[in-house]
Parts: C-alpha cells; structure tokens; sequence
C-alpha cells in the first residue's frame, strides 16, 4: 500500500524537476494552417474513396460553373436586346 502511494507522488516531482525549456518558439510560415501533413504514403483502403471523392467535388464545381455561364450568357442577351432597343429609337430620332 505504501509502495503504491510514494510512487506517483515521486514520478509527479520528478517530472517537475525534469521539465526541459525551449528557447525557440515554433514558427509557422507563410500560408501554414497547423495541420499535419498529409500522409505521403496513402492508407489501404482510402485511395478509392479519395478519387471518388475528388471526382463529385470536381463535377459539382463544373455544374456550378455551367450555371454561372447559363445566367451570364442570359444577361449579355438580354443587353444585347436593350442596346438594340436603343439603337432601334436613336435611329428613328435622327430620320426626323
């Protein structure tokens, strides 16, 4: 029972007494988040999940993207239409 108690309290003293300090302070350079790298050799198992994934994500960004080009190509036909419009009534005020 003794044994059991003087232990930790001699293991929790020592770890005050043992306590390294560091002069430098980590550094984190430009553009870094702080998350640990990503694995260079890829777990088993995860490579197809990984191409899958990457696979949806790029088709989502191309439908999104198409959806962007649909309402520009809408909004230059539409300018297109007015700017006819307004060359249409300078016309017929310049006949006059």
């Amino acid at each position: 029972m003794l044994r059991q108690f003087v232990r930790p309290a001699a293991t929790a003293n020592r770890a005050v007494f043992t306590r390294s300090f560091s002069v430098a302070v980590p550094r984190m350079g430009e553009g870094d988040t702080g998350a640990p790298a990503r694995a260079v050799v890829p777990l088993p198992g995860n490579d197809a999940f990984t191409k899958r994934e990457a696979a949806q994500e790029s088709l989502y960004i191309r439908e999104k993207e198409l959806e962007k080009l649909a309402q520009l190509k809408k909004k230059i036909g539409e300018q297109r239409k007015h700017l006819d419009e307004l060359e249409t009534h300078i016309d017929g005020l310049s006949r006059k």
